[in-house]
């Protein structure tokens, strides 16, 4: 049988379509791109957010089309199950099964219940370890931990992924060399709170000695780690940074607000004299650090005041990269019960100045790289072949700008490394030759 796969949400659920990815191909079943060739869709679905939610049901809804065709099994999967499984089951069907998130241990034993299996094995996602990486050959991501536990005001994740559950060092350095035998260049850390990697399994946070371990694999090229929180960023951690070439020197650093009273709404454990004192000291230890963070606007009880002083902290301090979203009220959270809950055209009236503010911050803080030489990891070329791209450091994928590269040499490949220069900047990419 056909198998094809959809992934919505973020990479952490990615690496999760991966693994089922390979479950399936190691029961023999072929694995399709176009939905109408499937005799059995898998969507892996996100339940973060408002728009998450509508993005999962609309794709769900969409692949259901297909039953009429040729498709005979649909199946639904992740965090839109995990919170809204019975809800689902009653208004959808035409879906032959959910599987929530902590149902993961039993995921194949479900999966040979609804369909014809070759095998009644249960195998459970938690603990399975094959992937088949979807990002391309140049870079893969690498989960260290799973669940948050911060319990932020406004987020679900805790509720739909549990407390954190931090991956054994050694197993992580193990599927590390296991993609590098692969020819992957590139590995992105991630977790819901990368900084706090190891603290519920060995009683105290062990990123910085990861990371160290990592960079002996001599066939990676380039390291990073995502979602780094402000409060637990240690002068080890950037030491480790700073001094290992393979390390980009990137902070993702999602501060969420820099107004006290907001932050303190929020259940942030960092305040906003702590967030500045830290940029700085990034920026003093590390000269060429790229620091991208990620704001939420319209937060409730955020008066204009509130949203002032953000506004005049991202002007003033020129994040590298910034994103930002609107509050959203997530069911089961305690900001749900906040008052003051913001307007919606408030809320998009606040997010457009910040995204319009961050485009000239972002062309201003480009316009420095010209005439400057970047290394280049190559990713591929323009459609009219007028352009090889690429990423620099400071990009990650599909989040970042990309680096395009004007192909005056015919012969580059795609993952090597290159250097450029740097001669023209839009306002979130750059243009080298």
């Amino acid at each position: 049988m056909k198998v094809g796969f959809i992934s919505l949400g973020c990479s952490k659920n990615l690496v999760d379509t991966e693994k089922t990815i390979a479950l399936f191909k190691e029961h023999k079943y072929e694995v399709v791109q176009k939905p109408e060739e499937a005799d059995i869709i898998v969507i892996n679905t996100c339940g973060f957010i408002q728009s998450a939610k509508e993005e999962a049901i609309n794709t769900i809804l969409e692949m259901a089309e297909y039953k009429q065709k040729n498709c005979k099994y649909l199946i639904v999967m992740g965090c839109l199950v995990e919170r809204y499984k019975k809800e689902l089951q009653k208004e959808m069907p035409e879906v032959d099964l959910f599987i929530k998130y902590s149902e993961y241990d039993s995921f194949w034993k479900q999966i040979s219940d609804v369909i014809e299996s070759r095998s009644k094995e249960n195998y459970n996602l938690y603990e399975y370890t094959d992937r088949v990486i979807t990002t391309g050959k140049n870079y893969a991501y690498l989960k260290i931990a799973d669940g948050c536990s911060n319990r932020c005001t406004y987020c679900a994740i805790p509720y739909i992924r549990g407390p954190q559950v931090s991956r054994k060092m050694e197993d992580i350095i193990c599927e590390a060399n296991k993609l590098a035998n692969e020819g992957y260049k590139e590995i992105i850390l991630i977790a819901q709170d990368t900084t706090k990697y190891g603290v519920d399994i060995y009683g105290t946070p062990k990123l910085s000695e990861l990371l160290t371990e990592l960079s002996k694999i001599e066939k990676i090229k380039w390291i990073r780690f995502l979602y780094a929180y402000p409060e637990t960023i240690s002068d080890e951690l950037i030491k480790v940074v700073k001094e290992n070439d393979k390390i980009c020197n990137y902070f993702d650093i999602p501060i969420q607000h820099i107004s006290d009273s907001v932050l303190k709404r929020m259940n942030r454990q960092s305040n906003g004299e702590s967030i500045r004192k830290l940029i700085q000291k990034l920026r003093k230890e590390i000269p060429e650090v790229t620091i991208r963070t990620t704001i939420m606007v319209g937060f409730p009880g955020e008066t204009e005041k509130d949203f002032e002083e953000l506004y005049e902290f991202v002007k003033e301090t020129k994040f590298d990269k910034l994103g930002a979203f609107s509050y959203s009220k997530e069911e089961g959270t305690p900001a749900e019960k906040l008052k003051e809950q913001i307007h919606p055209m408030t809320k998009r009236s606040r997010y457009r100045k910040i995204m319009e503010l961050q485009q000239t911050v972002s062309k201003q803080n480009l316009e420095k790289y010209k005439g400057r030489t970047l290394t280049i990891l190559i990713e591929g070329m323009t459609m009219n072949k007028k352009y090889y791209i690429g990423r620099s450091e400071m990009d990650v994928p599909e989040i970042d700008g990309i680096v395009y590269i004007r192909a005056k040499e015919k012969n580059l490949k795609i993952g090597e490394f290159i250097t450029a220069k740097v001669v023209e900047a839009n306002d979130y990419d750059l243009i080298c030759e």
